[in-house]
Parts: C-alpha cells; sequence; structure tokens
C-alpha cells in the first residue's frame, strides 16, 4: 500500500509538521502520523451510505 505525505500538515495530537501520511485502504482513506501514530480516517461517501446508523459492520460486500 502506498502512502502519500501531506505537504505542511501538522498532526493534531503532537504538532508535528510534514509527518501526516494519507493511505487508502477499502475505500477507506487513513491519515496516520508517522511520528506518533495518531490516525483518522474517513470512508467515501459510497460507502457511508452503505452503512446502518444503528448496526456494527465490519465490512460491506457487493457482488458485481
Amino acid at each position: 500500500m502506498k502512502k502519500r505525505f501531506i505537504a505542511g500538515a501538522t498532526c493534531p495530537k503532537c504538532r508535528a509538521m510534514d509527518t501526516m501520511a494519507l493511505t487508502k485502504e477499502n475505500g477507506v482513506e487513513t491519515v496516520t502520523c508517522v511520528s506518533c501514530g495518531e490516525q483518522m480516517s474517513q470512508p467515501e461517501e459510497h460507502v457511508v451510505k452503505e452503512v446502518r446508523p444503528n448496526e456494527q459492520v465490519i465490512g460491506i460486500f457487493q457482488q458485481d
């Protein structure tokens, strides 16, 4: 999996600059600070629409 660093980004936890790496897996973007390990994630819009608010979902599988 490729990591793309976000130029000029500052970690909200440790305040280190230029340490935030973006990865994308299964439609979920995750930003991780390589300095302290802080993580933030945001699923793509089509993934959010599939999740039901009152259920815990491990994964979404769709047939093609």
